[in-house]
């Protein structure tokens, strides 16, 4: 069974570190929908697309920040409320972190020729540099997912796609800041245009 949160609890952190959001590096935005008019309205349930994560802090985190900017557009969080009729549409919400060392194509030596091109005796100068400026902080790469379905049918009205990296270990890495940062790009000038890939600073 699916499992709907209520967000009201996590919204205030939520919009705290939005305020914060222009320390993360910009967002790559890439989305999907169906021919105008897209829908703007209608009550809402979030389900995460990984049942196996739904319980997760994480999750209910950048949740809550689909919630929010979901509300704003003027869709309805029913999330909690007690209806007998469903919502009218579910949103499918997907996060994924990965890390990786910036050392994997780099050299910490470089040989350097200066001067005239030609074989190696024709060059005025020659340079060897060493990297004494130690081991650079990996990179975390952050993506946000999600699906505007309709109950009804299950088809997707809307689609979207953020992505962002930041250093390991500074704030713009940590998933509050990028969960504000990443759902408030997605849903920049919604619908957006369909297939268009933009970056959001």
């Amino acid at each position: 069974m699916a499992k709907h949160w209520v967000m009201g609890a996590l919204l205030p952190a939520v919009a705290l570190l939005g305020g914060c959001a222009t320390a993360v590096s910009p967002v790559e935005v890439t989305r999907f929908h169906a021919p105008d008019p897209v829908a703007r309205s209608g009550g809402f349930l979030i389900e995460s697309m990984v049942p196996q994560a739904s319980d997760s802090i994480e999750f209910r985190t950048y949740a809550a920040a689909v919630s929010q900017e979901m509300q704003r557009i003027g869709f309805t969080d029913e999330a909690g409320k007690q209806t007998l009729v469903p919502s009218e549409y579910v949103v499918r919400v997907d996060a994924q972190r990965s890390v990786q060392s910036p050392l994997v194509n780099r050299s910490p030596v470089s040989v350097g020729v200066g001067g005239s091109t030609g074989s190696y005796g024709s060059g005025v100068g020659l340079g060897i540099g060493i990297d004494l400026s130690g081991k650079p902080k990996n990179i975390v790469t952050t993506s946000l997912s999600v699906q505007i379905r309709k109950r009804a049918d299950n088809s997707t009205i809307w689609e979207g796609r953020a992505m962002t990296q930041a250093k390991e270990g500074t704030p713009a890495a940590q998933p509050g800041l990028a969960a504000a940062k990443l759902a408030s790009a997605l849903y920049s000038d919604y619908p957006g245009k369909s297939g268009e890939t933009i970056t959001v600073k």
